[in-house]
């Protein structure tokens, strides 16, 4: 068993696809396979279901992929270390809430790649599902969620802010123009919905449905930004993280409604497994990311 090959059979794993990892690793799909073969071979086991054209990682090959990380890792840190840190390269892989990665994430990578010009980015949305996997397997290097605590021993979570949300409407909206608002006004009304950005959406459905709000429809989009777009447009109310509003707010194009009831908020997790080398690039990444949300708060 070669680094090369674990190299090879990670890429395979994360793209799964034969064809993508080849045209990733500038090989030909004859050496992809052959690595792949060569491994399958010496564990005696398949490390993918092959169906059709559709591939997937059986029981050992999603063993394969903790162990390869830890040895690849070690690698890394090793040459590291041994050459003195000299500039790093390679990628660093995130998971990320809409919001965050559209509101946040932009200006840490300006900051970041001054320093890392030779680091690239994977950048994929929150999947709560899966997260522990990927990051314990290491297809994710760093997560970020919002949610107030997740339930993994395995994981570090550090708490990098309260980020208020509100519910946002046209200013024009009936709702907008009360000097109060209840669950139960919102019966009757769009609301839209993202798909994709995390715990906060659970949080506004269930405030809906312990008040047995019915509303009058929900739409649901896969764009942070294509909501906000919709709702400037008047089409209905939404929950957003108050960082994805403040131009609007600024230009007094969108309004926040009168919320009434208890206080609505969630936590910016950042995430890791605790077994998981981190490298100095991924460090100063974390460390900017902190940087740039204290900045945030302190209303620069």
């Amino acid at each position: 068993m070669e680094l090369r090959q674990l190299k090879t059979f990670q890429m395979v794993a994360r793209l799964l696809s034969f064809n993508r990892a080849a045209d990733a690793l500038n090989y030909a799909q004859s050496t992809v396979s052959a690595q792949i073969r060569l491994l399958e071979e010496e564990f005696g086991v398949p490390l993918f279901n092959r169906l059709d054209k559709q591939i997937c990682l059986t029981e050992a090959g999603q063993m394969l992929m903790q162990y390869s990380q830890k040895m690849l890792d070690l690698q890394r840190e090793t040459t590291a270390r041994i050459s003195g840190w000299e500039e790093p390269h390679g990628s660093i892989s995130i998971r990320i809430p809409q919001s965050i990665g559209t509101y946040l994430l932009p200006s840490v990578l300006s900051t970041f790649r001054s320093g890392f010009p030779k680091i690239g980015f994977n950048v994929s949305t929150c999947a709560y599902d899966t997260l522990a996997y990927e990051l314990k397997t290491g297809i994710t290097d760093v997560a970020f969620l919002l949610a107030d605590s997740i339930p993994y021993a395995e994981l570090e979570t550090e708490h990098l802010k309260t980020e208020p949300l509100v519910i946002i409407s046209h200013p024009n909206h009936p709702l907008a123009k009360q000097t109060a608002m209840q669950v139960r006004d919102l019966a009757g009304h769009a609301i839209l919905l993202p798909k994709h950005d995390c715990s906060y959406k659970m949080v506004f459905e269930h405030i809906l449905n312990e008040e047995g709000v019915d509303p009058a429809v929900f739409l649901e989009l896969n764009s942070i930004e294509a909501i906000k777009q919709c709702v400037l447009k008047d089409v209905g109310v939404a929950m957003m993280p108050m960082m994805a509003i403040k131009q609007e707010l600024a230009e007094k194009t969108l309004a926040i409604l009168p919320w009434s009831q208890e206080k609505l908020e969630t936590a910016i997790l950042m995430i890791w497994h605790k077994d998981k080398w981190l490298s100095p690039a991924l460090l100063s990444f974390m460390d900017i990311v902190r940087a740039e949300l204290k900045s945030l708060d302190s209303g620069r």
